[in-house]
């Protein structure tokens, strides 16, 4: 992923600890009232110039405010001090002091954060990991930069995203973890033929407006739809309902 050369002003201009952190943006034309609420992200990961191209495209987001930039987690809990932060984006692999991977230290000190994890390459088995560790989100660090900016939107709304460059790797992967594992999902034969539908195209990696898109469907009816497959699966997340689903044998891996 590369930088918009034109972004790299407002790189420099918005130091970390210049920036607001308000939750919404404010029109003083709309008497005052919060026009678009603000998505506060977190970026760790160990390469400077990849945190600088990062920075740049989230920079030129209205939508987005990063509040933390850092090599490493301590850093980076420094810098956040009191500011739970809506995304977090981390190098996959990265750890703290006593070698936790960092995707599960984060998820369990910003339980309503949404990690992101960025991977050099593709690889079913070290994201298969980030997925038990509480990850809700995967992208490799060659994505364009609408690909960056649609997760980080997606993931603040709470969706689980999968980029389809991993998307199969990574659940032929989740397919080997839980095959023998987990108890049989309940509700599966539950779900109705658009809710299969639906879960299909999220195995894909769609988020929300690419699911409706596809469908010829609102959005909104497509949250509904997410909500119950969640409901009738008892998940709590899309990558959960994903497993199940293929250990079940309603999706199959491609």
């Amino acid at each position: 992923m590369s930088a918009n050369p034109s972004s790299t002003h407002t790189v420099a201009m918005n130091e970390v600890g210049s920036q607001t952190h308000s939750k919404n943006v404010i029109d003083v034309r709309s008497g005052g009232r919060p026009l678009v609420a603000v998505i506060t992200v977190a970026i760790i990961n160990s390469g400077p110039v990849f945190r600088r191209g990062v920075r740049a495209v989230l920079s030129d987001e209205q939508r987005v405010s990063v509040v933390a930039d850092s090599s490493d987690v301590g850093s980076a809990l420094a810098q956040l001090g009191n500011i739970a932060p809506d995304v977090i984006l981390c190098g996959l692999g990265m750890v703290v002091g006593d070698g936790e991977l960092a995707a599960s230290f984060l998820h369990q000190r910003f339980p309503q954060a949404h990690v992101v994890v960025i991977a050099n390459q593709e690889s079913g088995a070290d994201l298969g990991a980030a997925v038990k560790q509480g990850a809700r989100g995967y992208l490799v660090s060659n994505c364009s930069s609408r690909e960056l900016v649609d997760t980080v939107i997606s993931a603040a709304s709470g969706e689980s995203l999968l980029s389809p460059a991993v998307a199969s790797s990574l659940l032929m992967e989740l397919e080997k973890l839980v095959r023998h594992n987990e108890p049989g999902a309940v509700g599966i034969r539950a779900l109705s033929r658009r809710e299969r539908e639906v879960l299909s195209l999220v195995a894909e990696g769609l988020n929300n407006r690419a699911v409706a898109s596809r469908l010829y469907i609102s959005e909104n009816t497509v949250k509904n739809h997410v909500r119950n497959i969640h409901e009738k699966l008892g998940v709590h997340n899309r990558m959960e309902a994903v497993v199940r689903a293929v250990r079940e044998g309603l999706l199959k891996i491609a």
